[in-house]
């Protein structure tokens, strides 16, 4: 609909350092502000892990991160073959650019589904409507004739803000994990339920998750799911509990802090008067099974 170019003054846009160095520097990190909002969901598990590792192995972890985003364009300037294999620019760059939207549109897909697990189908909704109405007032924007409906737009798409606006960020009450039966395998964590549980001589397994998380939903569906899995959690009868923190719940954080962790997805195995043992974040059937193996 429109080109930021047309918003930022060219000598901004085309602005560029004088020392050849620097001015690649600034170039590398513009590329990583661009590139992190795609990346990080991706990453999480590995930048979980490097904040709870001592200094000079995170400063590791992060530099191997910062080489790897690096590779490309060092392979591109120290081999020119590699940089005579790039398509040279013409009319499929705007066609190019014009496909990734798609991906884009995806993102806003999976980004509407972890509102909704916040929010309910009524913040979802609201969500959609004030979407539609954005995309009216930046429609009519584009012509000076359309100034009339350009006004309306905004009219409407300030009531629908008053109206409906508040239901983005009002939290659905009661949650479907909140309202969990009493007999379902996986129950709303608490310190509470853990120790009542460890009180029974139960072994629990603690699945702190967030609905934004790839990492925790990819494992969620593939090893929590997996039948052998739960056939070895029933036969060592283990006690399940899922800790949402989607919503950045205060006693799950400071769960995660005495564990030594700053974000999810961790898994925590405990059995009675044995120390916890909380398993790797990319977790796999093999993982699970030797833990519960050990109780």
């Amino acid at each position: 609909v429109f080109e930021f170019g047309q918003f930022v003054p060219s000598r901004a846009a085309t602005l560029e350092a004088r020392h050849p160095t620097v001015n690649s520097f600034l170039t590398g990190m513009l590329a990583v502000a661009v590139a992190s909002p795609c990346t990080a969901p991706f990453m999480g598990a590995s930048l979980g892990l490097a904040v709870g590792l001592p200094a000079g192995q995170a400063l590791a972890v992060f530099g191997a991160i910062g080489f790897g985003m690096a590779l490309p364009y060092l392979a591109a300037s120290w081999w020119p073959a590699v940089a005579r294999l790039l398509p040279k620019p013409g009319m499929w760059m705007d066609t190019f650019k014009k496909f990734m939207a798609f991906p884009m549109f995806g993102t806003a897909v999976w980004l509407l589904w972890v509102l909704g697990q916040q929010t309910g189908i009524d913040g979802a909704g609201a969500l959609l409507a004030l979407l539609v109405a954005l995309a009216l007032v930046l429609w009519a924007l584009r012509g000076r004739s359309r100034l009339l409906l350009a006004s309306v737009a905004l009219v409407v798409g300030g009531f629908l803000a008053v109206a409906i606006g508040p239901n983005v960020i009002k939290a659905a009450i009661p949650s479907a994990l909140a309202a969990a039966e009493p007999g379902a395998r996986w129950q709303p964590w608490s310190p509470e339920r853990v120790q009542t549980a460890l009180g029974d001589g139960r072994p629990v397994f603690v699945d702190f998750t967030a609905a934004w998380c790839v990492t925790c939903q990819y494992n969620k569906k593939t090893t929590l799911a997996n039948d052998e899995v739960l056939q070895a959690m029933d036969g060592a009868k283990v006690q399940t509990f899922r800790a949402d923190w989607t919503r950045r719940d205060a006693a799950i954080t400071a769960e995660l802090t005495r564990l030594g962790r700053s974000g999810v997805p961790v898994y925590l195995l405990q059995a009675p008067g044995k120390p916890p043992i909380v398993l790797s974040e990319i977790l796999s059937v093999a993982d699970v099974k030797d833990a519960l193996s050990r109780l």
